[in-house]
């Protein structure tokens, strides 16, 4: 206790800790830090050059970027910007830094000095008698962080759930402790549709018993493990645990006892939930957090038998290349660890990758199984591929399954043409032959 007493310092005299010219780098996501970025933005005019790295972020100090000229001063970067209309806007107006990197990545984006972070700014757990502090529902990069990051601050939070695996961190390791009180951050859960409960059916016909899976986040991500519920001794390796997926523990279809690694633990990067979920991994000895380069670790990935990769996607060609983060040319999302997870269930024994998407937009006006990107005739059709064809296993509509691995181009054409819409398959037929796919 006393050397948290030593460190402790005000939110406001954090935040003059960064300087002009500084790389501060944010715990990731629900994981984010509540007081210090509105405390640096409210300084921003005081600053030049500072480089603010975080993923997807939840706080109200996104707004603040988009004021003119904040860029000199305070400047976002990042390698994921789903779900933030602020980051989207930055990228494309050329006021942002973007890293095309998975999350596999981003932890070695520190380590090997690309972007080496002079300031580490986290949410951690109070310390137990022992001095160990959590970093609760982020721990995906934040050891990464910790380690290279000149100085290291700490917002002291008892909301912040204490979970199990690789989430601690000494306070001897941490520069200077900050009180907050905060709630953590929570993410609405999706609204399950008709549509997503067709998909979430046709997945469920590809996973098999024992194996283990990986889910993200998202409507479809969440519609999937009520469908799983009649499984037996399924297994969980993935980057974000899902809330619904806390179901399949209850009624005994989770049970990670048939695992090749990690028996007998969900193994997770991060969460992000309801106040529900936060309790029920606090302190819950069956899940295990680890770090990006653990969870999303090709390698890693691949000792997994049965390893199951289920992924969304925006568009899927004729070829089999998947489109996930791009409208267009701009920036929408970022590759997340789909590429990860998609070749590291390629290598898995009896591994299966799946890409899950609507056979629509959601409007209805565009189908989401194109020939190509080059001969839509959608303007915003992603251009280029998150992942590449040769990786192609299986695509789900709700119209069905595409099975794609071991097809030559026209076989796996003509299945991907088969789980197409219907409104769209005159057109779809016409690009496809013009490009020798569809005969």
């Amino acid at each position: 206790m006393s050397a948290r007493l030593h460190k402790a310092i005000s939110g406001s005299e954090a935040a003059k800790v960064v300087k002009s010219g500084n790389r501060v780098v944010l715990s990731n996501f629900c994981g984010e830090p509540h007081l210090l970025p509105d405390l640096i933005m409210d300084r921003s005019e005081e600053l030049r050059d500072v480089r603010l790295l975080h993923l997807r972020p939840c706080g109200q100090f996104i707004e603040r970027y988009l004021e003119r000229g904040m860029e000199k001063h305070v400047r976002c970067a990042t390698a994921f910007a789903g779900g933030s209309r602020p980051i989207i806007q930055l990228l494309k107006e050329g006021r942002a830094d973007f890293y095309p990197i998975p999350l596999s990545k981003v932890p070695w984006l520190f380590r090997s000095g690309s972007f080496k972070p002079d300031v580490f700014i986290a949410t951690v757990t109070p310390p137990d008698e022992l001095g160990y502090c959590s970093f609760g529902v982020s721990v995906d990069y934040a050891h990464a962080a910790a380690e290279t990051a000149a100085t290291v601050i700490a917002e002291v939070n008892e909301n912040m759930p204490r979970t199990g695996g690789d989430s601690l961190i000494h306070i001897s390791k941490i520069d200077y402790l900050v009180e907050a009180a905060d709630s953590v951050y929570e993410v609405p859960t999706p609204k399950v549709t008709n549509l997503e409960r067709r998909l979430a059916e046709n997945v469920a016909e590809l996973v098999e018993d024992e194996a283990t899976i990986q889910i993200g986040y998202g409507a479809v991500a969440e519609s999937i493990p009520p469908f799983l519920e009649d499984k037996h001794d399924l297994g969980m390796h993935t980057e974000m645990f899902p809330e619904s997926a806390i179901d399949l523990v209850d009624k005994g279809a989770l049970t990670n006892q048939k695992k090749t690694i990690d028996r007998g633990k969900i193994v997770s990067a991060f969460c992000a939930g309801s106040q529900r979920l936060y309790d029920w991994v606090d302190g819950n000895s069956s899940i295990s957090m680890k770090p990006f380069d653990y969870t999303n670790d090709v390698e890693t990935i691949s000792k997994n038998n049965k390893m199951t990769a289920i992924n969304t996607a925006l568009q899927v060609d004729l070829f089999g290349n998947v489109y996930s983060d791009m409208l267009g040319f701009d920036e929408y999302s970022g590759a997340g660890g789909q590429p990860d997870f998609v070749i590291g269930a390629s290598f898995s024994p009896n591994g299966k990758s799946i890409i899950v998407i609507p056979s629509t937009t959601s409007d209805g006006k565009c189908s989401r199984i194109v020939a190509h990107p080059s001969v839509s005739s959608n303007p915003k059709s992603p251009a280029i591929p998150t992942v590449a064809r040769f990786h192609a296993d299986y695509v789900v509509t709700e119209l069905g399954v595409a099975s794609l691995r071991g097809k030559t181009l026209k076989e796996r054409a003509r299945a991907l043409f088969e789980i197409s819409h219907s409104d769209f398959r005159t057109g779809l037929e016409q690009e496809g032959r013009r490009l020798s796919l569809l005969t």
